[in-house]
């Protein structure tokens, strides 16, 4: 039985992993921290910073903690404003982590990767699992290099690291981060507060997404697999669906014809430019059964339905 630590909790992914795990009964405690004073949950909350090492190895050793997700990190776009800052906390975290999981502290660590590893050489449609990566941001090169660690430490220590290579990440109830895609989850805010929304990419721009509760089912899917059905050793592809805001624009206008939205795209263009239209997740359905629960329309349905009560 695991004993469970989630680093980042407070973020869009974290909140909601928390709460998913929560519900679970197939592990003995779970534990959840960040670097913020309180958590917006009731659950196991406590202050650490995944840059301390021995702040880290002490919590973990303490709580006699096997299992981390490792979510910490500064996302794209708000990346790009302070380039070495975002290196600093997305690799110096990882390693401290990395670094755990060697010396048999932890037996089993979850780290997410993202599609900011590909740039502009890769192909658009159906980019697969092993393909041109040279992107063209801060967080894109931290979570490309973050992907070769993992594989090494996988490879050289017989660590087990898993990884899922994130798409945009759709949700209703935490807004993103900084993200490249953080569109698709302000434009419910502006439609529910009937406010005009402009939205920083063009509207045709399309991109490979993945409503929250498929990537909160793919991570728990990946970490339950049996470590001898893996092929990949660094990150797996992941992909539910692709949209461009033109598209939610128009089906938010079915429900309320005076919804209005208008495009004034910014830096986040070239970043999103750079990226896959539609992602090759192949592997994550052979090896550990991926497959989605969630298209474009029921995601729009689902997160209209959820904004509704809260």
């Amino acid at each position: 039985m695991s004993r469970i630590l989630i680093v980042g909790s407070e973020g869009q992914i974290g909140s909601q992993l928390s709460k998913a795990l929560s519900n679970r009964d197939d592990f003995d405690c779970l534990f959840l921290c960040d670097i913020k004073e309180k958590s917006r949950t009731d659950l196991n909350y406590f202050k650490v910073d995944a840059l301390s090492y021995d702040d880290l190895k002490k919590f973990i050793n303490d709580n006699k903690i096997n299992e981390v997700y490792h979510l910490a990190a500064i996302l794209s776009a708000k990346g790009e404003k302070d380039p070495m800052r975002t290196w600093n906390l997305n690799m110096n975290s990882l390693f401290n982590v990395l670094k755990l999981a060697k010396e048999g502290i932890i037996e089993k660590v979850f780290w997410p990767s993202s599609i900011a590893v590909f740039g502009n050489n890769n192909p658009k449609n159906d980019t697969p699992q092993f393909s041109d990566k040279e992107p063209i941001t801060s967080y894109g090169i931290s979570k490309l290099a973050g992907e070769n660690w993992c594989k090494y430490y996988n490879k050289t220590y017989g660590t087990d690291i898993r990884s899922i290579r994130f798409p945009g990440v759709m949700s209703y109830d935490t807004l993103s981060g900084g993200g490249t895609t953080d569109y698709a989850v302000e434009i419910f805010h502006s439609f529910k507060s009937k406010k005009k929304y402009t939205s920083f990419l063009d509207r045709e721009t399309t991109l490979p997404m993945i409503y929250i509760d498929d990537a909160i089912d793919g991570i728990i899917k990946l970490m339950r697999a049996s470590k001898k059905k893996l092929r990949i050793q660094s990150s797996y592809n992941l992909s539910s669906f692709s949209m461009s805001p033109k598209m939610i624009v128009e089906e938010l206008k079915k429900i309320d014809n005076k919804f209005q939205a208008d495009y004034a795209p910014d830096y986040r263009q070239t970043i999103a430019d750079s990226w896959p239209n539609t992602i090759d997740d192949t592997y994550a359905r052979e090896d550990w059964d991926w497959n989605s629960k969630y298209d474009f329309k029921k995601t729009i349905n689902h997160i209209l339905s959820k904004l509704a009560l809260i």
